[in-house]
């Protein structure tokens, strides 16, 4: 779940640079630098790829503007899978990993609008309709209702 980055991963003229150009903006207008992963703090998005990229431990620098992602790499690493990091920076859920649960359960609130539409004598597609709207939204309409009509 999550949307991915398209990512297009360019070489450099420097050897051990190398350049990725993402579909969407990830600083505004301005340059961000980061050389740790204790500065990259924050949850802006260029913070959160930097300390993602960081911490594979392939990486020595990283420099984001705009869109354009450069990686300084640490000595003798490569590039492999970084392309991947920055691609799954929205990422919140991946296959094999388990869903959440959530023990707080909401109680089952369609049998009170099936009873209150009952002791109306509302049957038909009305009371399939109101069986599924909130009854303080079915009063706020009735009375909107009532007020419309009494103007006119």
């Amino acid at each position: 779940m999550g949307q991915q980055i398209g990512v297009i991963e360019k070489s450099s003229s420097n050897p051990g640079v190398v350049r990725f150009e993402a579909n969407r903006n990830l600083t505004g207008m301005g340059h961000e630098v980061f050389h740790s992963v204790a500065e990259a703090i924050g949850s802006r998005p260029a913070a959160a790829l930097a300390r993602n990229l960081l911490s594979t431990g392939q990486v020595a620098t990283v420099h984001v503007f705009g869109n354009m992602i450069t990686v300084d790499l640490a000595k003798g690493c490569d590039s492999a899978g970084l392309g991947d990091v920055v691609r799954d920076l929205y990422q919140y859920w991946k296959p094999g990993m388990e869903m959440p649960t959530f023990d707080d359960v909401a109680p089952d609130a369609g049998a009170a609008p099936a009873a209150a539409t009952a002791a109306e004598g509302v049957s038909g597609p009305e009371a399939a309709y109101l069986s599924l709207v909130p009854s303080t939204l079915v009063d706020r309409s009735r009375a909107a209702l009532a007020k419309w009509k009494a103007g006119h």
